[in-house]
């Protein structure tokens, strides 16, 4: 039986009884127990679990970065578990936008260079790559901030520059990993309102997450356990951040 991780539109990640395990000398782990899911297009979900419970295991596989030891993983339809390592590198670049915990800019580079880096790896020119750049800072509202260097900006500012370069290619899903675990609270529900409003766009997200308030903003929690779904229920009552912002007091930024 399948466990949906999403129900909103045709499915843009599928996996199917996905194994996923490692030897460790005579000890063999197991990460995934013969997962299947699939995250629809248009959808916001949140995995949550326990440090172990495989959530970053089913990440790494939906971000191409790691593979299923059994079962398949439809990308967009295609079948990716066994293509080679340079096919997976171009379609991560095109189809996947990745956000970490950790920002991972480049400190002598401006905000605006650092999200043109992954269109270096496209057929495109240096004009096209800074209006791609530009307009992705737009998007997460750092317009007035393309000259700046991390070290000019907050947490929060720098990681919604790295929201910025996971956009710049226009990737089908935007996968983030921790993505407020280095902010404060209020910075945290900022990001989730930049968040909610690409999807409201029709950006699919996928998220992990260990903060239940931080979840909540997704439309659909997913909870893992010993390398299995435990739980997969929809967001009830979502609350809006742009909504709750205005419930939280302000921080000098």
């Amino acid at each position: 039986m399948s466990e949906a991780l999403g129900r909103i539109g045709p499915p843009v990640l599928r996996v199917e009884d996905v194994h996923k395990y490692y030897d460790l000398g005579e000890t063999r782990v197991h990460a995934l127990r013969g997962v299947s899911a699939e995250v629809e297009r248009g959808g916001f979900v949140a995995i949550m679990g326990a440090s172990g419970s495989g959530k970053s295991t089913l990440m790494n596989i939906l971000g191409c970065l790691d593979r299923p030891t059994s079962g398949r993983y439809l990308l967009d339809g295609t079948d990716v578990s066994q293509l080679d390592k340079r096919t997976l590198a171009a379609i991560r670049n095109r189809k996947l936008g990745f956000v970490f915990q950790g920002f991972n800019l480049l400190a002598r580079t401006t905000a605006l260079e650092n999200t043109v880096l992954p269109t270096l790896y496209t057929p495109i020119d240096q004009l096209e790559r800074k209006r791609r750049a530009a307009d992705a800072l737009a998007l997460v509202g750092l317009a007035n901030r393309a000259d700046h260097y991390p070290s000019q900006m907050s947490g929060g500012q720098q990681q919604r520059v790295a929201i910025a370069r996971a956009l710049v290619n226009g990737p089908s899903v935007l996968l983030a990993d921790e993505p407020t675990g280095n902010l404060d609270s209020r910075t945290s529900v900022e990001i989730m309102e930049v968040f909610q409003e690409l999807n409201d766009k029709g950006l699919t997200v996928v998220m992990v997450t260990h903060e239940s308030e931080i979840a909540q903003f997704a439309k659909r929690v997913i909870v893992f356990r010993d390398g299995r779904i435990r739980k997969d229920d929809p967001v009830r009552e979502r609350p809006r951040a742009h909504d709750t912002l205005g419930l939280l007091p302000a921080l000098d930024d």
